[in-house]
């Protein structure tokens, strides 16, 4: 406490204390100093001289009554060096005698709090002791965002209190940001009937801002929870009050359910107790604002007392330099004082003369029937709140939802509304797209997919066929039956290979043939088999080489058939290139150009398995697969297998004519009956294999497709051509002996005649007719056993 302190005047009687210079003598309402005048700027009060002490006076009123105002005045040449003062009745935040700032004197205000009067452009001299609007905007925008709130309106009376918390609310929402405001409601000076009711109304239209923060006057605030209360919203909004709403019991009377859960804000204070200066049996009330007041006249007093401890060292009483006393040098003092206060907090002010921001922070809660305002936090500089000691009505303790928009699910994006940051419409990522971050898709690269909540991207599964697949089964007990069927006909062909029947056929041409059956059986394991360097390469050879070796021989075949009778038309002469040894080569002719073909292939692009994700790349995500396959494309594929239908083809060809030919001299009608089989299967193979070409098990599909062909083609030349052979050899050795011998000439001669006789009706099932002569010829064969005749050479 500095040097001085001050008097106290009791009973309405002037008692001068004992003081060190200058000294404050404080005379409270209801004593009325000497030429005192109500309502005026300053209360004259004559200078009264203690020896060499001399007074500065101090006039304080009730605050309830009308024109309230407290003067500190220094009477040098009938001049004011400095006020204290504030009218609430008016205006709680804006001091009701507000010196011009022309006349340069200090004033500092225990209750005024408006925004605008830290502008030092306008109001330089003005300092005050209480906290500005401007952080009680800021300390209301802590708890709306601590309360995950983005999504608020407001609601303001008509006047500078009103207007301008609300307009300090809302700028330092968009500074700090996340905060919207939904509506901005206006309340009138003298609102007409039904103004309340429409009011609420207009704060349901945004029934998602739930949040209220209320700027009004005790009158107004208890008029917007009645018209809440008919309007049956009781616990539908979440009010926020200003200071004017504080903890005061006035505005929430009777409507204890409608409040529930406000969260309010008041400036901290404390009563002062042992310096009250109400008598003890005094039916007045200690104001709020009472300790602000004497904090107010402290700092004026420490401000003094430093002015006069430098200006007049060692001096007693005023010196010239303070006589009169200097405006502008007192608001410096003013604005360096720095002790601590009645409430204990330190009193300071800064550059725009406005004092530290310290609130508490109250919630009007109702527990068992009983209704309190009760602390839940405070705010100095920044926002200490205690949640946990936070009741909503309804939901208890969790917090109650104020906000415009949802939150987006993983992997929806926010699509913002236009000029309203905190309300959105929430865009799910379709397709292949992830979520990046809050506003953006982004398509996930080629070989992966999104993930379930589509917040990443995860590899897409690669499959192949296996050999436990269902696709799989049919193919390979083809394949493994034709197979063994194969292996059984070559070992009975070697077991038996001197026999007539199996000479008859052709050794050198039945075991090509037969080698070639193998490989379109073999070539389904290929198929299945996961595909790498080996296997692909495998493909590439075998998968046209089985069927090109099957044809190739079948070919030669029937080319021979055909030259003999041919050539048995014109001449007796046999002709060329039908030993075994010609039509072997032949053969292996026709084998190398498709040998040739895959050589060249495989120097202009050499083999590999690669994954194809567009095989399999669905509309949904979920069921796309990456297909691990060999590096052959469906045009690829045909161009392999296009030579191997060449061959088939020409090879019905002749065997169309030599459809013709009598049956006991040659295999022309087994081997037609082949190929048109194998015609069939292929002419079947060609609209499957293509037209699943889109289809989402195309690779099973198409797989199964190609060998169960191969296999039935195989199949279809094994069954027709050998198969009747074998069982001959095996199951009826009897006919299996040496037909007459019968010469070349005789052969030619015979088919030769055959054409010059008239044919009989009995069509045969191929269309084909005996002719007179085969029918005199077999008469005498049949009656003792069955005759084979053969061309294979021509010793016959």
């Amino acid at each position: 406490m500095p040097a001085w302190e001050p008097g106290v005047a009791a009973s309405c009687g002037w008692r001068a204390p004992p003081c060190s210079p200058p000294c404050l003598c404080i005379a409270p309402h209801p004593c009325t100093p000497p030429s005192s005048h109500q309502g005026n700027l300053t209360c004259r009060l004559p200078p009264r001289s203690f020896g060499f002490c001399r007074c500065v006076w101090v006039r304080i009123r009730g605050p309830s009554l009308p024109g309230e105002q407290v003067s500190l005045a220094a009477h040098e040449s009938e001049g004011v060096a400095a006020q204290l003062g504030n009218s609430p009745e008016i205006d709680p935040r804006r001091p009701r005698c507000l010196l011009p700032e022309s006349a340069q004197i200090p004033q500092i205000s225990y209750a005024s709090t408006a925004p605008d009067l830290s502008d030092n452009s306008r109001y330089d001299f003005f300092s005050r002791v209480v906290p500005s609007d401007t952080y009680q905007a800021q300390a209301m925008v802590d708890i709306v965002r601590a309360l995950k709130w983005n999504y608020v309106s407001t609601v303001a009376s008509e006047g500078s209190y009103g207007e301008s918390g609300v307009e300090a609310f809302i700028q330092k929402s968009r500074e700090d940001g996340g905060v919207c405001i939904a509506q901005s409601v206006k309340i009138p000076r003298e609102p007409k009937a039904g103004e309340f009711d429409k009011i609420i109304r207009r704060l349901l239209e945004t029934s998602n801002a739930r949040a209220v923060i209320i700027f009004a006057n005790e009158d107004d605030i208890r008029r917007v929870l009645e018209a809440a209360r008919r309007a049956n919203q009781t616990g539908h909004f979440f009010w926020m009050g200003s200071d004017s709403w504080g903890s005061k019991i006035a505005p929430v009377l009777h409507l204890e359910e409608v409040a529930e859960g406000a969260v309010t804000i008041l400036p901290k204070r404390m009563s002062v107790r042992d310096r009250e200066r109400i008598g003890q049996d005094s039916a007045y009330e200690q104001e709020g604002k009472v300790q602000f007041v004497i904090d107010a006249v402290y700092a004026m007093g420490h401000a003094l007392h430093a002015m006069h401890r430098d200006l007049c060292p060692g001096r007693v009483g005023l010196c010239p330099r303070m006589d009169p006393v200097d405006g502008t040098q007192l608001l410096k003092y003013i604005r360096n004082v720095n002790f601590s206060g009645i409430a204990g907090n330190p009193v300071t002010f800064n550059e725009n003369g406005d004092a530290p921001g310290r609130y508490d922070i109250y919630q009007y809660q109702l527990r068992n029937d009983s209704a309190e305002y009760k602390v839940i936090g405070s705010w100095t500089d920044h926002l200490h709140l205690r949640i946990e000691r936070m009741h909503w009505p309804g939901s208890g303790q969790q917090l109650p939802r104020s906000i415009c928009s949802l939150p987006c699910q993983p992997g929806e994006r926010k699509k913002t509304v236009k000029g309203m940051p905190c309300c959105w419409h929430c865009e799910p990522c379709t397709g292949y797209q992830y979520q990046v971050d809050r506003y953006t898709c982004k398509t996930c690269p080629y070989d992966m997919r999104p993930t379930e909540n589509r917040t990443g991207c995860r590899p897409i599964p690669i499959i192949k066929l296996e050999w436990d697949s269902p696709w799989a089964v049919l193919p390979l007990f083809l394949a493994v039956v034709g197979i063994a069927a194969t292996l059984f006909v070559v070992i009975t062909f070697v077991r038996y290979n001197d026999t007539p029947i199996v000479k008859a056929s052709g050794r050198e041409l039945s075991y090509v043939l037969l080698a070639g059956i193998f490989l379109c059986y073999a070539t389904t394991f290929l198929m299945i088999a996961e595909p790498d360097l080996g296997t692909c390469s495998l493909r590439r050879i075998f998968l046209g080489l089985g069927m090109s070796i099957s044809y190739a021989a079948l070919l030669t075949k029937t080319n021979r058939i055909y030259r003999i009778f041919e050539q048995g038309k014109r001449s007796v002469s046999a002709p060329r290139f039908i030993s075994p040894a010609s039509q072997l080569a032949i053969t292996f002719s026709l084998i190398s150009l498709q040998l040739l073909g895959i050589c060249v292939w495989f120097v202009v692009d050499p083999s590999h398995s690669v994954v194809d994700f567009q095989d399999q790349r669905t509309l949904d995500p979920r069921f796309a697969r990456g297909v691990l396959k060999c590096d052959i494309s469906d045009l690829s594929l045909i161009c392999l297998l296009g030579y191997s239908m060449l061959l088939m083809v020409t090879c019905t060809v002749y065997a169309i004519k030599t459809r013709g030919v009598p049956e006991t001299f040659n295999e022309a009608k087994p081997i037609g009956f082949t190929m048109y089989t194998t015609c069939i299967v292929w002419l079947a193979f060609i609209p499957i294999f293509f037209g699943t070409s889109q289809s989402a098990d195309k690779l099973y599909i198409q797989t199964t497709t190609l060998t169960v062909s191969v296999s039935l083609s195989a199949s279809v030349s094994l069954g027709m051509l050998y198969m009747p052979k074998v069982y001959i050899i095996l199951f009826h050795p009897e006919q299996n002996v040496p037909k007459r011998k019968r010469s070349l000439k005789a052969v030619v001669t015979a088919a030769t005649m055959s054409n010059k006789f008239t044919q009989k009706g009995n069509f045969r099932p191929n269309g084909e007719a005996k002719s007179e002569l085969c029918e005199n010829l077999e008469a005498p064969a049949l009656a003792t056993k069955q005759t084979y005749v053969t061309y294979t050479n021509h010793a016959i």
